[in-house]
């Protein structure tokens, strides 16, 4: 397969830079007319796959909110997932995941390989364990054409406690993260020629300042767009001159449109307008 930040790459140029998730959280079901329930979380999911598969580059499903009814939910994700792929869009499953050894191994397999009912094309991943034990998720991903998005600044205030904290040489620990997944887009480029890495950090947009992206050649997932307060002016304040790597992550300022697909359509039509500066 074509390694993930080339595909993601193109999907940025020819769909624009966003990222929509699908977060069916039972506050927006209740919104949309939806039971808190199987039914409700497959409609909602339905309703997302035909408003999003064709008109962004990337869709990320928050899997808590499918395991969140048991194996039912996860056979809904499982449908979504291969309706979204279905479309072309990229699929970025948010699952957070983190653990060492053969609990890693496996989580990576759940995601990252071919022959997985929950395959997608990246996943989101968890360090606070120590960067290396991230190995079995990054060697698959890197085998099998997919990429991985690691937590490096997040959104929470309460991440600070952790990411800003400073390792012997006077990094933070977020710029550790950063420094690593840097690294290994460096060791695993051909030549240099990839346009775009296929690891990528998690940058939240609401945050005063942001870790040091220069070196990373790689994407930049920017959550807390929108509801959680970030701009398309933070945006362009935290990364700097590096625009063109940048996947601003809309959920809630989207979602509120639906249960109308041109509704949730007309929403994403807006929200890419924000920001056309990063494909200027």
């Amino acid at each position: 397969m074509t390694p993930f930040g080339q595909r993601l790459a193109d999907a940025l140029g020819r769909r624009g830079p966003l990222c929509v998730g699908i977060d069916p959280h039972p506050g927006l079901l209740a919104a949309w007319g939806l039971g808190d329930d199987v039914d409700g979380l497959s409609r909602f999911s339905e309703l997302c796959v035909e408003a999003f598969g064709d008109t962004v580059a990337v869709v990320k499903p928050q899997v808590a909110f499918f395991e969140a009814y048991g194996s039912a939910g996860l056979a809904v994700l499982e449908r979504t997932i291969a309706g979204l792929g279905e479309t072309g869009v990229l699929v970025l499953a948010d699952a957070k995941r983190g653990d060492i050894g053969s609990t890693m191994d496996a989580y990576a397999r759940t995601w990252l390989s071919d022959d997985s009912p929950l395959r997608s094309d990246a996943v989101t991943v968890s360090p606070y364990l120590g960067f290396g034990s991230l190995a079995p998720a990054l060697d698959l991903a890197a085998g099998t054409g997919r990429g991985v998005f690691v937590l490096a600044a997040t959104s929470n205030p309460e991440g600070a406690q952790v990411q800003r904290a400073r390792v012997a040489d006077g990094r933070t620990v977020a710029q550790v993260v950063v420094d690593e997944c840097a690294a290994r887009n460096c060791a695993d480029a051909s030549g240099g020629a990839a346009e775009l890495g296929s690891v990528g950090v998690v940058v939240g947009a609401t945050l005063t300042e942001a870790p040091d992206l220069s070196a990373l050649h790689g994407p930049i997932l920017m959550p807390g767009v929108g509801a959680q307060g970030g701009t398309a002016d933070d945006v362009r304040r935290l990364v700097g001159d590096h625009l063109r790597a940048v996947v601003p992550n809309v959920s809630r300022d989207v979602l509120r449109a639906g249960p109308s697909v041109a509704g949730l359509r007309a929403a994403v039509a807006r929200t890419l307008d924000g920001f056309a500066f990063l494909t200027d």
